[in-house]
């Protein structure tokens, strides 16, 4: 059994918060015009919240679901004022609930954790003292500082990708296949490998990562924006083949749609 340091937790960064809500529409429902205006200017003002963050709508095509409203906020208490938004709409209220996920964004400081645990062990010290802290918060400081993580962080709504596929996954943890028995070294390896499958879809593919432990069944969540809804499919079959996940991985329903106005959502 590897000893605690090598199984220690990687560092992660964390930025918005979000939530996913699933409905499906009940048969014959017809809302009235008044509903309808009203459900329009709600969506509309959640799209672009004051204080940050955005909200979108999704018809999803293909499973027992037909809507699906994602939210990304800077707080846990701006992500509950839509909730709420959307549970107290006349029109939303009718439609059934059949799914939500509470999760944030976050970036898995895989390899920092393992470089500076490395560094701790070889000065005698220990992983989570004060020289390793102070190392961590100053990697830390430098990586917020990095466009690329920020966008990963804080992630704008991709206007010219309305393709959106959502689906919630947990690393496993079995006999022979237990990922938080591995050492940070062997997840680092793996995880590599998996973010380099994604950056081959660069450009193609917008993928936000959310982390959901503590707040959902799931561990975490992945929402992807495509302008080609086939690359959903050729990006998860690629990753499938990862280390990571073919073998350290569970995966939960998939939900697929286009993303569209409030107008059009409520009008179609």
């Amino acid at each position: 059994m590897p000893d605690a340091i090598e199984v220690h937790p990687p560092e992660t960064l964390e930025g918005w918060y979000a939530l996913h809500q699933i409905f499906s529409h009940p048969v014959g429902l017809q809302p009235s015009e008044e509903e309808l205006r009203g459900t329009t200017a709600l969506l509309s003002a959640l799209a672009k919240p004051a204080g940050g963050g955005w909200s979108c709508v999704a018809r999803l095509i293909g499973s027992r679901s037909d809507t699906m409203v994602v939210h990304f906020r800077p707080t846990l208490d701006a992500i509950g004022d839509a909730q709420r938004a959307v549970r107290s709409d006349p029109y939303l209220q009718r439609l059934e609930p059949v799914y939500s996920f509470l999760s944030i964004t976050e970036a898995g400081l895989y390899h920092i954790t393992a470089e500076l645990a490395r560094e701790a062990t070889a000065r005698g010290g220990a992983v989570g003292d004060d020289a390793y802290r102070s190392a961590v918060a100053e990697r830390v400081r430098a990586e917020r500082a990095n466009p690329m993580v920020a966008r990963r962080l804080e992630p704008p709504l991709p206007a010219e990708m309305p393709y959106i596929c959502f689906y919630p996954m947990s690393k496993k943890r079995e006999s022979g296949q237990n990922w938080y028995t591995l050492t940070l070294d062997e997840r680092s390896r793996m995880m590599y490998e998996h973010a380099t499958t994604g950056r081959r879809y660069h450009g193609r593919v917008q993928q936000i990562i959310t982390g959901a432990i503590g707040f959902d069944a799931w561990e975490w969540g992945v929402t992807l924006f495509a302008k080609d809804p086939l690359d959903f499919k050729k990006l998860v079959t690629e990753m499938r083949f990862d280390e990571a996940s073919a073998r350290y991985v569970d995966f939960g329903e998939f939900w697929v749609g286009r993303v569209v106005s409030p107008d059009s959502w409520v009008r179609g």
